[in-house]
């Protein structure tokens, strides 16, 4: 299971949220290059960078913050956050980024999404599905819509979308463990899919049961900032 460690963006500072709520945020680091060498001196290799004004804004505001540390370290970066337009597309990969993590826009312009999947080929996009009680949230979690979870995974899935990150927005930064049976169901539906687990992630353990039932990739974040798992346990359980 390849663990993907998080970096989320405010203001150029490194913080985290609860259950995606912009008022209930803690400042973790003013340097988020340092964080990512961090990372990187730990022997991991991936990072999700995630624009947390840009998603807010509804287009990429961080981007800066993305070129530094592209440039400076040699991690495999996916960003999300605000990208709406073809724009903040190009603007994402021009910057460094790697793969670009687009969760919003594929439900609100279905048609602007299959158009970057065969711009940019599917293999750059992983598709962000941000789930709450089983339905998909947009626009920074602040809207849920009326589009189900296993509906949209399987209209995406035939245009050819094969990585898919499924964060549970009710336990993401609760440290109350991941939403392993909804990530088994996913699974079990589409066994082929790359599928990331992302939200609740406490302990070392919670990862060993995610690696049990088969994830390829889990992304940590607050568990991490909190000093409930080390960098050398983040290394050790990558692989």
């Amino acid at each position: 299971m390849i663990i993907i460690p998080a970096i989320d963006i405010i203001d150029g500072k490194c913080v985290r949220l609860t259950k995606g709520d912009y008022d209930v945020k803690k400042i973790y680091s003013e340097d988020p290059l340092e964080i990512a060498k961090g990372f990187e001196d730990a022997g991991l290799s991936r990072l999700h960078l995630v624009d947390l004004d840009g998603a807010k804004s509804k287009h990429i505001v961080n981007h800066k913050v993305l070129e530094n540390i592209a440039s400076h370290t040699h991690l495999t970066i996916d960003f999300g956050g605000g990208i709406k337009s073809s724009s903040d597309l190009s603007t994402a990969f021009e910057c460094g980024a790697d793969m670009v993590t687009i969760g919003s826009t594929a439900v609100t312009s279905p048609e602007l999404m299959t158009e970057w999947i065969e711009t940019f080929g599917p293999e750059k996009i992983i598709f962000g599905a941000d789930v709450r009680d089983g339905f998909i949230s947009v626009n920074g979690w602040k809207q849920d819509s009326r589009l189900r979870l296993m509906d949209f995974l399987s209209d995406y899935t035939k245009k050819g979308i094969s990585k898919v990150l499924c964060t549970d927005i009710n336990r993401d930064g609760m440290l109350g463990g991941p939403a392993v049976e909804l990530y088994k169901s996913i699974l079990a539906s589409h066994p082929t899919m790359h599928l990331i687990a992302s939200g609740g992630v406490s302990c070392a353990n919670d990862l060993t049961e995610l690696k049990a039932a088969g994830l390829p990739a889990a992304i940590v974040g607050k568990a991490f900032y909190e000093g409930r798992i080390s960098l050398k346990q983040l290394s050790e359980l990558n692989n």
